[in-house]
């Protein structure tokens, strides 16, 4: 039988654990989970998804006359399970700043019933969503379809449920969420964003779009499409500089096509096109239409450094 020193490398963890808790002011105290649970919040987002949209999300023998009380069964498990989640997220919020919560447990209650009673606005929200998918791609049959193939739409829902989270002080279970999307659509929307209704987001794969972006209503991307910061400034400590407002601001109706990439505070003037495969860094007036010639001739105009 094959010797494969378990408790040397047991030991050896060990040691690694204790200095990185050391190099972060980290004291080995907890008797308990430190940080939520990535395992947990997933299953909380997919019974939340059943709890959304239940004849189509939901179990596959539900019937419509037993929906309400699938619904409050699921939600009251996944908002008890979230409970827990938010406990643990303000808990390690506070060790970061060396502060006590004595009201832990009332302020974890509060948030979490503050989310829960926003899920019929994010229904809502979502059902923007999946209509300006179903006309805005003619493949599409039915909403069902959109509802159940779109990846834009799986990743809608989880932004839409991280978004909230991120709004009542709980990024970091904001960004799980959010990240659960990424791994299984390849789009990745910071929960910071900030998204009107009637989004849609055709193919996917390769989005992104920044912490800090500004999308308004009515808005259509496609594939590989990137809405990102141009530049990172630093403080005289040579540190990154973090919540400074450093993405684009995309107004309504704008339809912005593969590839393109989207960089800085700019805006996107309402019903602007951009093309695709163009780099872009400065404000588009509303209703222009960018391609990658128009963007090769403004390149071409504008003065050198020698010049300037």
């Amino acid at each position: 039988m094959a010797n494969f020193d378990i408790h040397q490398i047991v030991q050896s963890l060990h040691e690694a654990r204790l200095d990185w808790r050391l190099s972060q002011g980290r004291n080995n105290d907890s008797n308990g989970r430190e940080f939520p649970s990535r395992d947990a919040l997933a299953g909380i987002v997919d019974t939340l998804k059943g709890v959304l949209f239940p004849m189509r999300l939901g179990p596959p023998d539900l019937r419509q006359e037993s929906e309400n009380f699938h619904v409050a069964h699921a939600l009251d498990a996944a908002l008890h399970g979230l409970l827990e989640q938010v406990r643990l997220e303000l808990k390690y919020s506070a060790s970061l700043q060396n502060r006590a919560v004595p009201t832990l447990q009332e302020d974890a209650l509060h948030v979490t019933r503050a989310f829960g009673a926003s899920l019929p606005d994010i229904r809502s929200l979502l059902d923007t969503d999946v209509l300006a998918a179903y006309h805005g791609d003619p493949a599409a049959r039915s909403v069902d379809e959109v509802l159940l193939c779109y990846p834009g739409t799986l990743a809608m829902i989880h932004y839409r449920l991280a978004h909230r989270l991120y709004q009542l002080g709980l990024p970091l279970l904001a960004r799980i969420i959010a990240e659960l999307a990424h791994g299984a659509t390849g789009i990745d929307i910071h929960p910071g964003a900030q998204i009107g209704s009637g989004f849609f987001i055709d193919h996917g794969t390769g989005v992104v779009i920044g912490e800090t972006a500004v999308i308004g209503n009515n808005v259509r991307i496609y594939q590989a499409v990137t809405l990102g910061a141009k530049r990172f400034p630093t403080d005289a400590q040579g540190k990154l500089e973090k919540g400074l407002a450093r993405h684009p601001i995309v107004e309504d109706d704008v339809v912005i096509y593969a590839g393109a990439t989207i960089l800085g505070r700019i805006t996107l003037g309402r019903g602007a096109v951009i093309g695709g495969n163009v780099w872009l860094t400065h404000d588009v007036p509303p209703g222009a239409n960018i391609s990658q010639a128009a963007s090769r001739e403004e390149a071409r105009a504008l003065p050198t450094a020698a010049a300037a």
